[in-house]
């Protein structure tokens, strides 16, 4: 069974009713598709709803076990009236309001969402629909002289020269993310990890290296594990460029496994609580072969003792988290294995 298609209701979080209307029927204007890059077709239209189905079903997923993504995500530049750069709507910006909304029935303060938007194309679509949302903060690093040429103001933008390489677009990085820190406390963050800043990308301007792009993605996933910050990973190839096809495609890879290096804990404890191994079975495990030393518990954010209770020290010890990790693989490890020979 395949990820259900957004609704009106949806979509109508982030865009007017008569442009998801027109898209669905396929009775706007010529100049709207024209402006999106393809035309119409049922097809199209309910590819473009899947599209953000997935990114709603990515974010549910993050909320529960830390991180997930969607391959077919990142429509940054659909407005809310209009599409455009081959976006007709835009994910990102219908993800954070409908969790606003399911996460807002559950508690009592704003749900607050962080875009972090590395692209080399500016977000202007997602800048124009938070413009006046003070619950959604937008960070884009994008070309300067790349596409959107008319750009909308995001909370923070930081245009960026041609030619820019590895060690300045890391510094940059570095700096815009302190400064969303200092102004915006989020609850999530939606990580648009464009493929086009690597230097393959002719259109894209920019020089960064594999291990540049690598170096980018760990900065993002790092700050936002340490903040225990669920992620959704929006991304996609959207110019079908043959030259540079091949290395985007391992350019997602390459995004995919530091995300997955840099939340592995929780993404373990997410495969514990599936398979129903609680931390008291780590417990007694150690307690088995004579260990009687803190236990870390990712989810709780702070060290047990055993015996004690709460620690002082709020930080859990590396070498706990690798004990806890390596026990819930070779579990996972195990229980899939009697899963296949029963």
């Amino acid at each position: 069974m395949g990820l259900a298609p957004a609704f009106d209701g949806e979509l109508a979080l982030a865009h007017t009713p008569a442009y998801v209307q027109g898209i669905a029927e396929g009775t706007l204007d010529a100049t709207f598709y024209r402006e999106i890059g393809f035309p119409w077709s049922p097809a199209m239209a309910e590819r473009a709803r899947r599209s953000v189905g997935a990114s709603l079903a990515a974010a549910r997923s993050a909320l529960a076990q830390g991180l997930a993504g969607n391959l077919a995500g990142g429509t940054h530049h659909a407005y809310a009236h209009k599409g455009g750069g081959f976006c007709v709507f835009n994910d990102i910006a219908v993800t954070a309001r409908l969790m606003q909304a399911e996460v807002g029935r559950q508690r009592k303060t704003p749900f607050r969402v962080a875009v972090i938007d590395l692209d080399v194309h500016q977000g202007n679509g997602t800048a124009r629909i938070f413009a006046t949302d003070p619950s959604v903060f937008t960070l884009s690093l994008h070309g300067e002289k790349n596409f959107p040429f008319r750009k909308e103001p995001s909370d923070l933008d930081v245009g960026l020269p041609d030619g820019c390489n590895d060690d300045a677009y890391l510094q940059v990085l570095h700096q815009a993310l302190a400064e969303l820190e200092g102004r915006f406390e989020p609850d999530m963050v939606i990580y648009l990890a464009g493929a086009d800043a690597h230097e393959g990308d002719r259109l894209g301007r920019l020089k960064l290296s594999m291990d540049g792009m690598a170096a980018r993605d760990r900065v993002v996933f790092d700050w936002a594990w340490q903040r225990r910050l669920p992620v959704v990973l929006p991304q996609a190839v959207k110019r079908m460029i043959p030259a540079f096809l091949e290395r985007a495609i391992e350019l997602m890879k390459t995004t995919t496994l530091v995300a997955i290096v840099s939340y592995a804990d929780l993404l373990f404890q997410a495969l514990a609580v599936r398979i129903e191994l609680p931390l008291e079975l780590l417990r007694r495990d150690r307690a088995r072969s004579g260990r009687h030393d803190r236990i870390a518990d990712p989810a709780a954010k702070h060290v047990l003792d055993p015996e004690h209770g709460e620690a002082d020290d709020q930080q859990p010890h590396q070498q706990e988290q690798h004990d806890l990790g390596q026990y819930r693989t070779r579990a996972g490890a195990k229980a899939l294995k009697d899963r296949k020979s029963t």
